[in-house]
């Protein structure tokens, strides 16, 4: 954010600050991933950050999941600012510079944040969450911290249950699948959706309490109800689904097992 303010405030004709965001995003990844110094801690970096490879079809149920997780978000994020009272997440004015430029920060935010806080959120602090508490404790306490870092937006409870409610969604992907990177792009097409559909028309929202609640106000309520249910069932799905690939993935590894040591007994006695 900082990089992106001192673009815009000195040459915003020139996208400097998207490269070099890029490389900061990169040079943290691989830090992450174990890479570099101190070797001492490479593999705790790598284990605790759990960007494990997982199946085809464990990314689809996961984005699908995810989708239908964020729709019902928005649904809930619009009715909660037509209920309660408060200011919208007023974005930056983008008239005021090149459309270059803004779309290439967007498109550079829209990586940025879901990288981070995958990473730090159900990387590091879920993954250490979960040796000491049961897995679902862990999304819930994961998912509180989550809500609490965008407490820049605010101290408003409805906001806060959204971004708690985020939190578990993405929470339980990492849990399901027992990696951050199904998450990512859901992440990623959460903060595209609220950046473009959402937060932008926060401030021209009014409070049913004072106008009565219009036809888009219930349309938006049976959005978050409606698509809350679908979510679910998505993610009964995914968890079916990424048990089936961890077993095939254990029955693999075994068989692979059995067969190398057959193959060694095998070699040994034509030696003998």
């Amino acid at each position: 954010m900082a990089i992106m303010t001192i673009n815009l405030a000195t040459s915003p004709a020139i996208p400097w600050g998207v490269p070099l965001m890029a490389l900061a995003l990169w040079a943290m990844w691989q830090y992450l991933k174990g890479k570099g110094w101190p070797r001492s801690t490479s593999e705790a970096r790598r284990q605790y950050l759990r960007a494990n490879p997982v199946s085809r079809p464990t990314y689809i149920w996961s984005f699908i999941a995810g989708a239908l997780g964020v729709v019902a978000l928005a649904g809930y994020w619009i009715v909660m600012t037509q209920l309660v009272k408060m200011p919208g997440n007023v974005l930056p004015d983008a008239s005021e510079y090149p459309m270059f430029t803004m779309a290439l920060f967007m498109v550079m935010g829209s990586l940025v944040s879901p990288f981070a806080e995958e990473a730090s959120f159900r990387g590091y602090c879920q993954s250490m969450l979960e040796k000491q508490f049961r897995s679902p404790v862990a999304v819930v306490i994961s998912s509180i911290f989550f809500a609490l870092a965008h407490l820049n937006q605010g101290f408003l409870w409805p906001k806060q249950l959204v971004y708690f409610l985020a939190g578990v969604a993405f929470g339980t992907i990492a849990y399901l699948t027992r990696s951050i990177l199904p998450g990512i792009p859901v992440h990623m097409l959460g903060d595209i959706t609220f950046f473009t559909l959402v937060w932008r028309f926060d401030p021209t929202r009014r409070v049913v309490w004072e106008g009565g609640a219009d036809t888009w106000f219930w349309l938006h309520a049976a959005q978050a109800a409606v698509f809350t249910v679908l979510a679910v069932l998505a993610y009964c799905r995914l968890a079916e689904v990424a048990r089936l690939s961890f077993s095939q993935g254990a029955a693999y590894a075994t068989g692979g097992t059995a067969a190398a040591k057959v193959q060694l007994s095998q070699t040994t006695f034509l030696r003998s």
